[in-house]
């Protein structure tokens, strides 16, 4: 059976509005502001810009039961390379160090590639997040080497290191395919730990529950998958799902949705608040808008009124200290070892401490067709 993105089925959940409202309903025992207040952020606001998150479009070659961008074949929204050009030109006048291309599937922007090698030549660090099947597609068989050409990190989405689950999530076949593309990276040089182009693997849980601790699941990852496919990566980011989009919907018709979102609550670490990646971070939507964070950009919550919201208007010295917008979502991020783009928060260094120091150099239901 063909899978539709919610904007495809006209889906209430399409909407943003409708995605807030529905989290806003919940009786859960806490607020997040309450929440980040406890921990000492009154209110929880950015501390620097250390990355450029830019989501290129929604358009991509899968429609994955948990995805909260909704993206899809059947999404047309892509960012136009006069977007990207605004972006360069933000890049140009700041020292941030990171450019992040999500979407999407990013690769399937028609002005990626120009994108890339752009952003490489301004000297900044380049993050794509690869599905890792559009590298089987007409077209990108040859994005390995072009990778290695330009230094991009890549960052790719696995559920697991066997087919059942990750099939369960992606779809039939996605497993085999995904292993084929993770071998033409290999075979690119990536992972091997010597030639400095570093391959990741992301993991978000099949399921209404929490990622084990990241560091036993990476030595798993490392040893089942090498053992499986003779496949090697230089780490595994476990990342929580996020209650926004295609996985809102199905917590909701699995009946999950209240004990999820409270399980979040519950296991609130005040230690990860300092470390979210909203505090070093700023997303770009593509049609150019700001937002704190990619998840809040799919629910449409644009940074703050009282400081620049598109990038044509980008402000570095404004925006790196804005207050952060936060609803009930940003408990996902907090929750048990914390969760961010670059996957647990408990063993990274709060904010506030490396400001110090600057001186010195739950049951598993599974998500089923």
């Amino acid at each position: 059976m063909k899978v539709l993105s919610l904007a495809a089925r006209r889906d209430p959940l399409a909407s943003p509005d409708a995605q807030r409202e529905v989290l806003a309903r919940l009786p859960l025992s806490r607020t997040f502001a309450d929440a980040a207040a406890s921990a000492g952020h009154t209110p929880l606001r950015a501390a620097s810009i250390d990355t450029l998150q830019v989501n290129v479009g929604k358009l991509c070659n899968q429609t994955c039961r948990h995805c909260h961008v909704d993206a899809g074949p059947d999404r047309r929204e892509v960012m136009s390379r006069e977007t990207m050009q605004l972006c360069l030109d933000a890049l140009a006048r700041t020292d941030i160090r990171t450019v992040d291309i999500t979407g999407g599937a990013p690769e399937l922007n028609p002005y990626f590639r120009w994108f890339v090698e752009r952003v490489a030549a301004l000297g900044r660090h380049v993050i794509d997040r690869c599905n890792l099947t559009v590298l089987t597609t007409p077209g990108c068989a040859d994005l390995p080497d072009f990778f290695a050409c330009h230094g991009v990190e890549v960052v790719a989405s696995l559920p697991h290191y066997r087919a059942t689950s990750t099939d369960a999530q992606r779809g039939d076949g996605v497993y085999a395919k995904s292993i084929a593309a993770l071998k033409r990276l290999n075979d690119a040089g990536y992972g091997d730990g010597t030639s400095g182009l570093r391959l990741v693997l992301v993991t978000n849980p099949v399921g209404a529950y929490l990622p084990p601790p990241q560091a036993s699941l990476e030595a798993e990852w490392k040893r089942e998958l090498m053992r499986l496919h003779g496949v090697r990566f230089d780490a595994l980011y476990a990342i929580t799902n996020m209650p926004i989009s295609r996985y809102l919907e199905w917590l909701q018709q699995s009946g999950n949705l209240d004990r999820y979102m409270q399980r979040l609550v519950d296991a609130f670490n005040p230690s990860t608040v300092g470390s979210v990646m909203c505090r070093t971070l700023i997303s770009v939507g593509w049609d150019g808008r700001l937002y704190d964070c990619d998840f809040n950009q799919m629910l449409d919550l644009e940074v703050t009124a009282r400081v620049p919201r598109h990038i044509r208007d980008f402000e570095p010295a404004t925006l790196a200290n804005r207050p952060i917008v936060t609803g009930r979502h940003c408990f996902g991020c907090t929750a048990g070892a914390g969760s961010s783009c670059g996957g647990n928060l408990d063993d990274v260094p709060s904010l506030r401490s490396r400001e110090r120091h600057r001186c010195l150099p739950g049951v598993p239901r599974d998500i089923r067709r």
